[in-house]
């Protein structure tokens, strides 16, 4: 009975698959080999949420999590913390499972385990909200990536096309609410990679169409997905890099936050490599190190100590010589 609980449960919950599709989204094909690429991303994450919708136990959707190939791994333990928020965000079932989710195997996941969260968010009625929470005053920022990322990838002509920017956001609040349009635009600068169906040309055109003030946080967040998910060859990685111009330090960072996401998850593939090497002149092992020296300790002042470090990250990567 439990299990037919569960199974039905995961039905329920688990988004339609024909909703990753790139002609269902009327997103750009830019080639067959790189929609497919895109499609399995979003049907990797798919699996990670019905894993975690389906789980009597947090042990229970990791065994299946591991079970995803390491490419694709991490947009499963993605999906999986979307999962666990809405079962939090449910009138009946407990309140603990995206902690405690957190608390096991995903902490090596952690960046994307945040950024599931706020896809979670994005699922949720906003009174639902307030039974989340983020201490870390880093990862908080990673939440709104992914409310961003989502609401591009879903609400494609709102946020993309029409270029909507939500005012007086209500989460996390605070001191620093002033901030979360801006780690929501580097969610939509994720998405945009997928939009654009990875063609660094139309997504460079697309971020030039967006106000200036709006495009260094754009262009991060594409950075970050050419890096983590990939779809393009060395050439296409150089031209997007050209097109790029003033905001390759944002690029960068971006890049550098992927391989040090991809390398503490034991999930480094050659294209992560390629990407780190042509937009920051390193290794994964050497942007997880960048990362961590950057990250900031004691109290936050006026700027949010996650822009804090992304400006190190940007400024170390720019320092260093080229070749």
């Amino acid at each position: 009975m439990a299990g037919t609980l569960r199974a039905l449960r995961r039905r329920i919950l688990t988004p339609n698959p024909k909703a990753v599709l790139m002609t269902e989204r009327g997103f750009h094909i830019k080639n067959a080999d790189s929609a497919a690429l895109l499609e399995q991303i979003g049907g990797t994450f798919l699996t990670g949420y019905a894993h975690a919708a389906e789980a009597r136990t947090i042990a229970d959707a990791e065994e299946g999590l591991e079970q995803i190939p390491v490419r694709f791994r991490g947009f499963a333990y993605e999906g999986a913390g979307m999962g666990f928020t809405i079962r939090d965000g449910l009138p009946i079932g407990g309140s603990h499972h995206f902690a405690d989710f957190l608390a096991g195997r995903a902490k090596n996941h952690e960046y994307m385990a945040w950024v599931g969260l706020g896809w979670g968010l994005a699922r949720l009625p906003r009174f639902r909200w307030r039974r989340f929470t983020c201490e870390d005053p880093l990862m908080r920022w990673l939440v709104l990536d992914g409310y961003g990322f989502h609401q591009a990838f879903f609400k494609t002509d709102s946020y993309v096309r029409q270029q909507y920017r939500e005012p007086h956001f209500p989460w996390p609040g605070g001191e620093h609410a002033w901030y979360a349009p801006r780690a929501i635009d580097q969610g939509i600068g994720r998405a945009m990679w997928f939009v654009c169906g990875t063609d660094p040309d139309l997504v460079a055109d697309t971020f030039e169409s967006f106000a200036l003030d709006r495009r260094a946080d754009l262009y991060a967040g594409a950075g970050l997905a050419a890096t983590y998910a990939g779809g393009v060859d060395e050439a296409e990685l150089r031209r997007f890099w050209q097109r790029a111009g003033e905001y390759q330090p944002q690029v960068a960072q971006g890049a550098a936050f992927a391989g040090t996401a991809r390398y503490e998850a034991d999930l480094v593939v050659p294209h992560t490599e390629l990407a780190l090497n042509v937009f920051c002149g390193m290794t994964a092992h050497e942007s997880a190190e960048l990362c961590d020296k950057a990250r900031p300790s004691g109290d936050e002042g006026r700027v949010p100590a996650y822009e804090v470090w992304r400006q190190q990250i940007s400024e170390a990567v720019a320092a260093r010589p080229r070749s």
